[in-house]
């Protein structure tokens, strides 16, 4: 491990990281034999699940983008699973280079930053506008139906892409056009990213309780939508898996200390946003049937478009 910076030892952040990037590598003169055998098998493992679910969201990309028709939550789901599947795609290709490829310290940890960085900030985003929009329609459904604008969900993704894009975006920009004051820089931006970082959870969190009292009190008299279920454990797939991986970011740019080791985080991170494309199937299908069902009539049954006779369509106050 990286030695933690001090008082008289101002290491940057990016230094920090590219260091930890150094002595993660899988070099065997460096490591311990147990070391190395743990930190192989950790990695492999992750590139297997980001694999999986890279072929995964891929799936639900294709059926939600060209083979189904858009509704206001399934361009939420389209974007996640675009976030998602940038997410795996980037981990699996920087992975794979820091294990074979011969590369610039720097450069990769400054590509790590940005395609692992933007993806999760994307996906934490969404997963905070997808359980708020539910809350509301759960809470006020009659208003949220009469006021709520036609392109909201369009809208709402085109921001935050653009948003964390930006971010990031100067991010790169200031180390290659100003590295003298980059790091003081970077200091600001990481500070601002950490507080909406706070803010979000916060979001998810209030808003995923709401979801859970209701889905407690409808149960009582009849089955909850499997909207309601789908944004409830995907939200808890995040609160276990993903939500440690920036925590962890948190923890170790302002303090240099190291709360968890970065390869199981990256375990946790993959297994979240491969995670998503499963829970929509498993909600989707319906076991009782015998034989097989397009995966496009199951995944439009887990968003709540179809749904049998005498169940509440949720989706019809988000129209």
């Amino acid at each position: 491990m990286a030695e933690s910076p001090t008082a008289g030892q101002p290491e940057s952040v990016l230094d920090t990281i590219v260091q930890t990037s150094a002595n993660s590598s899988l070099d065997p003169p460096t490591e311990a034999p147990g070391d190395f055998v743990s930190h192989y098998r950790i990695t492999i493992l992750s590139l297997v699940i980001a694999l999986v679910g890279l072929v995964g969201n891929s799936i639900v990309l294709w059926l939600l983008g060209f083979r189904t028709r858009r509704s206001p939550f399934s361009v939420y789901i389209l974007n996640l699973a675009a976030a998602d599947a940038l997410l795996l795609g980037s981990y699996f290709g920087l992975r794979t280079w820091r294990i074979v490829g011969d590369f610039d310290f720097v450069i990769l940890g400054l590509l790590e930053l940005c395609f692992l960085g933007l993806p999760y900030c994307v996906g934490l985003s969404l997963l905070a506008a997808i359980s708020t929009e539910c809350c509301l329609c759960v809470l006020f459904p009659l208003w949220y139906r009469s006021h709520r604008p036609k392109h909201t969900s369009a809208a709402v993704c085109a921001i935050l892409w653009a948003l964390h894009g930006l971010l990031w975006g100067v991010i790169v920009a200031l180390y290659f056009l100003n590295k003298d004051h980059f790091y003081d820089l970077y200091f600001v931006l990481d500070l601002v990213q950490f507080s909406w970082f706070l803010l979000l959870t916060g979001v998810l969190g209030v808003s995923s309780l709401t979801l859970v009292l209701r889905v407690q009190c409808s149960s009582q008299r009849r089955r909850p939508p499997r909207l309601y279920l789908l944004v409830l454990l995907t939200v808890l797939v995040f609160l276990l898996c993903g939500l440690p991986w920036g925590i962890i970011h948190a923890v170790w740019s302002f303090s240099g200390f190291c709360i968890m080791p970065s390869e199981l985080s990256s375990l946790l991170a993959c297994v979240n946003s491969s995670a998503n494309p499963f829970i929509y199937f498993f909600l989707g299908s319906q076991w009782r049937r015998r034989g097989r069902e397009p995966l496009r009539v199951v995944l439009q049954r887990a968003l709540g478009e179809e749904q049998p006779k005498g169940e509440p369509k949720l989706l019809t106050f988000l129209v």
